[in-house]
């Protein structure tokens, strides 16, 4: 015994330093391995590999003693796991609020022509009715999910010119209001308009048309693309004003339908070369460099002043939101300063359709947490350089390998959906966005890997009538941001009691809040991305101390069926303070409606 005596007399100050010392130690471990998606038996192995490091700790590991060691670790596990699944403390600070919600929605391109010109009543009317009500059915759950925004693509006329447009896929070739020969046929785009007019009969506050090339015969190539790889726009030059003026008989056409275009964006991800091999050419698409983008944003200024109209410009839709504050593309790059900076020799602030609205495109700015937030965390400080300019993230899909956060193998549905619910709070949280778009509402595909749309399109409907589409859980990831965050609502402040580090808590527990100007009405969304039930406890403080709320929550998870699914709140204690149960991988959100 006096061997053991002497040795814990001699390393008494040893341990109790260590137990100072690596409290931070074991605080990070917790946070970073325990929750991460592994069994408990991988847990204990990676904590004895990381404790085994610690001077102390190392010294006893490999002693004479070892079982002294295997104990101490045993009793720090107990705690370390003890405190990991202790409930956590979610505050939500309504009085401190931060940026304002314009708006959230998607777009509607290529395949929109085919859905609201040709499908059967039933089924293109359910598509609107997915997409834009905002109506809950008789189980309370609701029948869509409530978009404010539609992004209508106006087309360049390459379906006119059918194959000799050199775009393999038919579906990709629009339509152009106008003919070669100058006159205009207002029928044309027809299933396009149809889906317009439902968004516009739902309620769906912002319409916005967008162009991906100018019409074919203004364009270069005669084309709606590139032959080659120059960067420059594919506009004739003498053409600027002609194109824009075009834009402008479009919102006027559609004013007097009744279907105002709230905002105009020309240009879409101007970085890209856009060129392609005629008979293999994906989409139709453009590059246009700063200048070139400042003359066509002054020449449709002075378009619709022509007309009279109030439609309002967006750009510069980078294609990539690195664009926006940086990048090393000869005058692609830094857009940020270059139309926003008064002494930029391309500063639009001055025109008066102009807006303080800086588009962004969020694909492949998704590899992994630290770019995801880095990335966004850099345009909201670019942002900030130049008064009142607000972030909105125009087009997301999964573009890149980024969704697969590190999964090998076939993901779920609900992997893809939960991964679609990270960027938007992040793009809301790390990059304060003011309004976010997904990029295609509907695609061919399945539902068990939606990339790239919300509504599966099933690829054999042309000999399968019976099917023509699929839901997949992306759009109810969607849809907890977009039917319960308003326009108008502010987002708000929230902390947790665990902690974390940004990077960290998108693996773990994300939280977003947002509320009414009048503050009548809180939504509080919880991403819980970990496959371990997590209990929680709600505490709102502030000003909300003094309310009285009806809560109401909403669930999507892996669970059949559960797709913004209500469940019931318990309300036992105050309502500002509620405990709550987060099933594993699942997105719910709580909705607080002041009662007196």
């Amino acid at each position: 015994m006096r061997r053991v005596d002497d040795f814990f007399q001699v390393t008494a100050t040893h341990w109790l330093g260590t137990m100072r010392n690596c409290s931070n130690h074991f605080s990070n471990f917790r946070k970073t391995i325990l929750r991460s998606q592994t069994n408990h038996i991988s847990v204990i192995n990676k904590f004895l590999a990381a404790t085994s490091t610690i001077p102390f700790l190392h010294l006893l590991s490999n002693h004479a003693h070892s079982h002294m060691y295997k104990l101490i670790i045993a009793v720090l596990f107990i705690n370390f796991t003890a405190q990991a699944q202790s409930p956590v403390t979610i505050t939500i600070h309504p009085d401190q609020t931060v940026q304002q919600i314009r708006n959230i929605g998607t777009s509607g391109c290529w395949f929109t022509e085919e859905i609201g010109a040709t499908w059967p009543e039933k089924d293109k009317t359910r598509i609107a009715e997915l997409l834009f009500s905002k109506e809950l059915d008789n189980t309370g759950k609701p029948k869509g999910i409530g978009l404010s925004a539609f992004r209508y693509n106006i087309g360049a006329g390459t379906a006119e010119q059918g194959e000799n447009s050199g775009i393999s896929l038919p579906a990709h070739r629009v339509e152009c209001f106008l003919s070669p020969d100058g006159t205009y046929d207002w029928n044309k785009q027809k299933g396009y308009t149809w889906m317009l007019q439902q968004a516009k009969n739902y309620g769906v506050q912002d319409l916005i048309a967008f162009v991906n090339s100018p019409p074919v015969q203004f364009t270069k190539t005669g084309l709606g693309y590139k032959l080659v790889k120059d960067s420059l726009a594919n506009l004739q030059e003498h053409k600027y004003q002609a194109f824009t003026d075009f834009l402008a008989n479009v919102m006027k056409a559609f004013d007097k339908k009744n279907l105002h275009f709230n905002y105009i964006s020309a240009i879409n991800e101007p970085q890209w070369d856009w060129s392609g091999v005629k008979g293999q050419a994906k989409q139709e698409g453009s590059p246009f460099t700063n200048e070139e983008i400042f003359k066509v944003t002054t020449a449709l200024n002075k378009s619709l002043n022509a007309q009279k109209l109030t439609t309002k410009m967006l750009l510069p839709e980078a294609g990539m939101l690195d664009y926006l504050y940086g990048g090393n593309l000869h005058n692609r790059s830094r857009q940020i300063e270059q139309f926003w900076d008064p002494a930029s020799p391309y500063y639009v602030g001055k025109l008066n359709h102009s807006t303080k609205y800086v588009e962004g495109h969020g694909y492949f700015t998704d590899n992994g947490n630290a770019q995801l937030i880095k990335t966004r965390t850099k345009v909201k400080e670019a942002l900030k350089k130049y008064k009142g300019l607000e972030y909105w993230q125009s087009e997301y899909s999964m573009l890149g390998n980024g969704f697969r956060d590190g999964k090998p193998g076939r993901l779920s549905q609900i992997d893809f959906a939960l991964f679609l619910a990270k960027i938007i709070h992040q793009d809301f949280t790390a990059g304060n966005a003011s309004a976010w778009h997904f990029w295609n509402a509907y695609e061919p595909g399945s539902t068990e890997s939606p990339r790239y749309y919300l509504i599966a399109l099933n690829p054999r409907r042309e000999t399968n009538r019976d099917t023509l589409y699929g839901v997949t859980k992306n759009l109810w990831a969607l849809g907890h941001y977009s039917l319960f965050v308003r326009p108008g609502m502010y987002r708000v402040e929230t902390g947790t009691s665990d902690n974390l580090p940004d990077t960290v808590a998108a693996k773990n527990l994300m939280i977003s809040a947002f509320k009414e100007a009048s503050g009548k009405k809180l939504v509080i969304n919880i991403i819980n991305y970990i496959s371990e039930e997590k209990s929680a406890e709600i505490i709102l403080d502030g000003s909300a101390t003094k309310q009285t709320y009806n809560i109401q929550s909403f669930r999507t998870s892996g669970t059949n069926g559960d797709d913004m699914k209500p469940y019931p709140v318990n309300q036992d204690g105050p309502s500002n303070k509620i405990q709550i149960s987060l099933p594993p991988r699942s997105i719910t959100t709580y909705v607080y409606s002041q009662s007196r």
